[in-house]
Formats: C-alpha cells, structure tokens, sequence
C-alpha cells in the first residue's frame, strides 16, 4: 500500500482530471446500489448524485475519495455497457455547467454554487438526488442561498392552485 501511495506521488496527471466524474446516458431506472456496484470496484466514494427530474435524468456525478481511483473509473467505464446502454464518463469540469433553459438546475454539480438558475449542491435541489456515504455534502463547500422572494411566490401559486390555506385562524 505505501508502496502504491509512493507511485503515485511521482505521476503527473492532466489537468483535466478530478475527483468528480459526471456520468451521462445512464439507464434512467438505475438504482443507488448499482451505481455503488459499478462505480464502487474503482475505490472509495465520497458521494454519488443521479439525476431526478426531467433535465438531469440519465446523468450522475460521482465523487471519489482519491482522484487516481477517479482517473481508473473514467478509463475503464467510459463506453461500459449497463442495460443496453453505453455510458458516457467524463470528469467534471465548471467551465462547462450551465443551467437549463428554465432556469433551473440541470447541469450544476458538487463544488458548484447555487444561485438564481442553480442548483445548490448542499441543498440537494436543482433535480440532483443524494446517494452519498457517510460523508456530509456540507463539507464540500458553503453555497449561496436560492433567491426566497422567487421561492414564496412560487409557494403562494401553489398553495392557490391547490386551495391550501397555512395562515393561523382568527
């Protein structure tokens, strides 16, 4: 083991490579053990979130403990058939995340922000479902909070539409 560890202190990666891969054309029923059986071969995971809503369904990121364990998951799974479906791996990479064009999450990932038209990682919002270890996302990074007048209103059409009425009795 400490024989790896000095291996690996003398290897120069790219510097595209990182601890986050974002993974695309996933079969859309694919269920967090399966993820961790296919993802968990290459090393320790930090955190994997699939994609839950209509824009990010069929995607995921997973976040490595060690980025070398990254770098063999993406060589070896990127094109690895998983229900007649070949998956797209690639390492995350922030200059390409953008949001939807409904101005929701879609294409936000761990270690990127949340404002208006984000999602917020901490937060779990932006369709990114949670399928972490034992680890906190928290920890990665603190986040920006979503703009709340945009949100309440959001609420007050719903509770409208639905006729819900949360005020206190007079």
């Amino acid at each position: 083991m400490a024989m790896q560890a000095a291996k690996r202190a003398n290897i120069r990666l790219p510097p595209e490579v990182n601890r986050i891969l974002y993974i695309r054309n996933l079969p859309y029923k694919i269920t967090a053990e399966e993820m961790y059986d296919i993802f968990g071969k290459y090393g320790p995971i930090r955190q994997i979130r699939v994609g839950n809503t209509p824009e990010t369904r069929g995607t995921a990121y997973v976040v490595y403990e060690d980025i070398f364990d990254a770098k063999n998951a993406c060589d070896h799974l990127s094109g690895f058939n998983v229900c007649n479906r070949y998956l797209v791996v690639l390492y995350y990479n922030a200059n390409r995340v953008r949001p939807s064009p409904r101005g929701e999450g879609g294409g936000c990932a761990p270690g990127e922000g949340g404002g208006p038209g984000l999602c917020s990682w901490a937060g779990g919002g932006g369709g990114w479902g949670a399928q972490g270890s034992s680890h906190s996302s928290v920890s990665l990074q603190a986040f920006q909070k979503m703009d709340t007048k945009k949100k309440e209103e959001q609420l007050k059409l719903l509770k409208e539409k639905y006729g819900i009425n949360t005020d206190p009795p007079k």
